[in-house]
């Protein structure tokens, strides 16, 4: 009973421990959009009560808040739709107020013309909810008090704040941004494919039901990372990053499309391995494994030369220990072998290395390919600054430790 109860603790400072770490990291993540926002929330207050007198003018760090609650690369759309959502609840909740004595009566009139029509000029549903919210603060808490202008202009110096601090002064950092969404991805296919290693050694039908399970993991990341992708250009096309140089964000554009191809190779790898004997599956099981094992390694650190080095060097093993197969290999055998080379060749193209050499390293033909350091970004897109590092050849083939 003892052992028990001492085996419960562990378990749960386990748990203690590790909610802790990922409510640190969760918190870490947020902590600049966070300072941002107050930053922006004090600006915006300070500028609105210098510029209008004689009222409140909690609209203008409303404004700037809200704004600034977005992704790095929507901050300034996401000002934009702000701003129409406010601007249609202002003028919602003036004219609600004109032809409604009762307060009541007056906020579910505002209410009401407000979200009909932000309906009709934009289905976002962040516009129709600030409509909504403007108006329900216009003639609420607000009444009469003041003149309507005041807040149109409070939610102007608030939107305009907030694209003054994300676009101008605290610009998106996209090169970095997309790296975070690369790497979660990188690790939801590694964790993928180290459970259907695992399920691969158990006998019976159980293990088919457990692959086919794993198969769904990866429908979210790839989510994200098309969605990164459609941010980024848009980003480009609407904030200072177009003024400088936006080859390095174009480049790591190029690069989320060959981590969706690795995740499709591994959905591949992984839906061929259902269909396999017993046997085959013991034997594949720590080649599955070893390219997961792979793929964390890059998800730990893919601004590192050196890991993704140490990535092609670890996949190239393990591709070439399961082997080409034979001709005379059953279908199901030869797809798992076109599988496994698949994600070797996806991860070293992810890696930089060239498409034309690709084929001759995965044979051992080329000794010495060439990897490139991963591209930099500086802190203020609008400068026209990219290192050029020097051409680095992969250490491995060329016998250095």
């Amino acid at each position: 009973m003892g052992a028990m109860f001492t085996g419960g603790g562990r378990s749960g400072r386990h748990l203690v421990r590790a909610t802790a770490i990922e409510v640190r990291q969760r918190v870490s993540s947020y902590l600049p959009q966070i300072l941002l926002a107050v930053i922006g929330a004090v600006l915006a207050w300070a500028i609105a009560g210098g510029l209008v007198h004689d009222h409140s003018p909690f609209f203008a760090p409303i404004a700037a808040v809200i704004a600034l609650n977005a992704s790095g690369g929507e901050r300034g759309a996401n000002a934009v739709r702000l701003l129409t959502g406010v601007f249609i609840g202002i003028l919602a909740g003036e004219f609600s107020q004109a032809v409604a004595v009762q307060n009541d009566l007056a906020m579910a009139l505002g209410v009401l013309l407000a979200m009909t029509v932000a309906a009709a000029f934009n289905t976002e549903r962040v516009v129709i909810g600030q409509a909504a919210a403007s108006a329900i603060l216009t003639t609420i808490f607000i009444g009469g008090g003041s003149p309507g202008i005041d807040r149109l202009v409070d939610a102007l110096i608030g939107a305009g704040v907030a694209l003054l601090l994300s676009q101008m002064l605290f610009p998106a950092r996209l090169v970095a941004m997309l790296r975070r969404i690369e790497e979660d991805a990188l690790g939801e296919m590694a964790h993928m494919l180290d459970e259907v290693g695992r399920s691969l050694t158990v006998e019976g039908h159980d293990a088919s039901a457990q692959v086919v399970n794993r198969l769904g993991d990866l429908s979210r990341p790839m989510a994200e990372l098309s969605k990164a992708r459609e941010s980024s250009l848009s980003t480009i096309r609407l904030s200072t990053i177009r003024w400088g140089d936006p080859g390095p964000v174009l480049d790591e554009d190029e690069v989320i499309e060959r981590l969706i191809l690795l995740g499709e190779s591994c959905l591949f790898l992984a839906r061929t391995t259902v269909a396999m004997g017993t046997e085959e599956r013991r034997e594949l099981a720590p080649i599955v494994r070893g390219m997961a094992d792979v793929l964390a390694i890059l998800a730990d650190d893919l601004s590192s030369r050196e890991a993704r080095e140490q990535a092609v060097e670890q996949a190239l093993t393990a591709a070439r220990g399961y082997g080409a197969g034979v001709p005379d290999d059953d279908p199901v055998t030869h797809a798992t072998h076109l599988a496994v080379e698949m994600v070797a060749t996806d991860i070293m193209l992810f890696a930089g290395i060239r498409f034309e050499e690709v084929e001759d390293v995965l044979m051992g033909e080329l000794e010495d390919p060439t990897i490139p350091a991963p591209a930099q970004e500086p802190w203020l897109p609008w400068l026209r600054w990219r290192p050029r590092p020097p051409d680095i050849r992969f250490g491995r083939f060329r016998g250095r430790d």
